[in-house]
């Protein structure tokens, strides 16, 4: 039975993973598997993590929006591989226990987390909203009693730190799963900025800004030199993580998995960083390393955070639920036509992602914290990623790809079916006049 490891970073883009910023990670990708075309299920923390704790949608869990804990009877990750006689440790942010319904409130976003609203995980370092125990550098988590435990620092060193402690002190005779839930390169929430590593952020000042961002106004000439600086220090971490495996002999008996819960969009395409459709927000890097993913090879197939729970828990052989709504990446799946997307709190939209298009469609809603589900949307936004890949021309209008809209619209009624929602009426974003 292989170790696993987790490492999952915070709104971190795709094309952010190159051998100038992240040379760890692309010596990961020659080792092991390559997914470019990784798409997140849900662009917003903590609905992403409910969806990869317990391989179901938002809207089948009812945590669609922040601030929602898992329902009490969800069997996460750890359930299953407790059961399987691993391990099981969590380290970081973790963002599914406290409640902010009205009336209902229960909240320890910033204080210990009752254990049980930890997952059943066994060993865990961390707090439910590490960015409100924390800042770039220094701040405090607990452990799974509830103690406080301070650190000092830059916040991904001594989040790694936990993990490399954990790996000093488990069990040797039985496997291990663990889950290392890293904030960077998320913004501050209070201080409204990015923050880097200080010593490093000088080198990102003249770095390339993606087209996506430069050709809207957004805050990326402030925040994406901290960017980059934090996404480059999270992968001297990784090669920190590496060097101890190999330390303890255990880098060949341990399968590592690297990926993010959604992307940033530096407030180009709405108020905020992400709860959107476009690819700065939605898709992510995926490497996994170990067991069958090997071989230096590159992934074009679609592949969706909603695949991790089903994938993690073939690596180790356990059986995969029925209720899971994603698929095994270490088998073909080739004949996947799309990936779905639920978006929440910014708006109520619904979207899919093709090999070449994204279409997405919208409720009525000035906010999606109106509520979760429509049963009308209208179409917002279509996108030919081979044309368009930063996604700057909305075809949403354009009838000549009235036949294309027409069959993606089809294909995502069907998604929002299979995820448990009700068909929906989708109003035609191209008036017909009457001649």
């Amino acid at each position: 039975m292989k170790n696993i490891i987790f490492y999952f970073s915070d709104q971190q883009r795709y094309d952010t993973v190159n051998e100038e910023l992240t040379p760890n990670l692309m010596q990961l990708a020659r080792e092991g598997v390559t997914f470019h075309n990784n798409i997140t299920c849900q662009p917003v923390c903590g609905p992403a993590r409910a969806c990869l704790q317990t391989g179901r949608y938002a809207t089948q869990l009812g945590c669609n929006f922040n601030g929602i804990p898992l329902p009490s009877d969800s069997k996460t990750l750890a359930h299953y591989f407790n059961n399987a006689g691993y391990q099981t440790a969590y380290i970081g942010k973790w963002h599914l226990a406290s409640n902010r319904l009205p009336n209902i409130g229960f909240h320890c976003e910033s204080t210990a987390i009752p254990k049980d609203r930890l997952g059943e995980y066994e060993y865990f370092r961390g707090a439910d909203v590490l960015e409100f125990t924390s800042h770039g550098y220094d701040g405090y988590i607990f452990d799974e009693n509830g103690n406080k435990i301070d650190f000092t620092g830059y916040r991904a060193d001594c989040i790694n730190d936990f993990a490399l402690e954990y790996l000093d002190k488990y069990d040797k005779t039985k496997p291990f799963f663990m889950f290392i839930s890293q904030l960077e390169p998320h913004h501050q929430n209070d201080r409204h900025c990015y923050e880097g590593y200080k010593e490093t952020v000088d080198n990102y000042k003249n770095y390339p800004i993606p087209k996506d961002l430069t050709s809207f106004r957004g805050d990326y000439k402030k925040n994406y030199p901290d960017y980059l600086s934090a996404i480059n220090r999270l992968d001297y971490n990784v090669g920190r993580l590496v060097e101890k495996l190999k330390e303890l002999g255990i880098y060949d008996d341990t399968i590592i998995i690297y990926t993010a819960d959604h992307g940033s969009h530096f407030k180009t395409r709405n108020p905020e960083y992400k709860r959107s459709c476009h690819e700065a927000s939605v898709h992510t890097p995926l490497i996994i390393k170990g067991g069958k993913f090997t071989g230096g090879k590159n992934v074009y197939e679609l592949s969706s955070l909603i695949d991790m729970p089903p994938t993690l828990l073939s690596m180790a052989n356990i059986e995969i639920p029925k209720d899971y709504m994603g698929r095994d990446l270490a088998k073909d799946n080739s004949d996947r036509k799309c990936v779905f997307i639920q978006v929440s709190e910014a708006s109520n939209s619904r979207a899919i992602r093709t090999k070449r298009y994204k279409y997405a469609i919208r409720d009525a809603a000035p906010t999606g914290y109106a509520h979760a589900k429509s049963n009308v949307y209208f179409e917002d936004y279509l996108y030919d990623l081979e044309k368009d890949p930063y996604e700057l021309n909305n075809l949403i209008k354009n009838k000549a790809y009235d036949k294309i809209r027409a069959e993606l619209k089809e294909l995502l009624i069907s998604e929002m079916v299979k995820a448990g929602e009700k068909k929906p009426a989708v109003l035609s974003a191209v008036i017909k006049r009457k001649r």
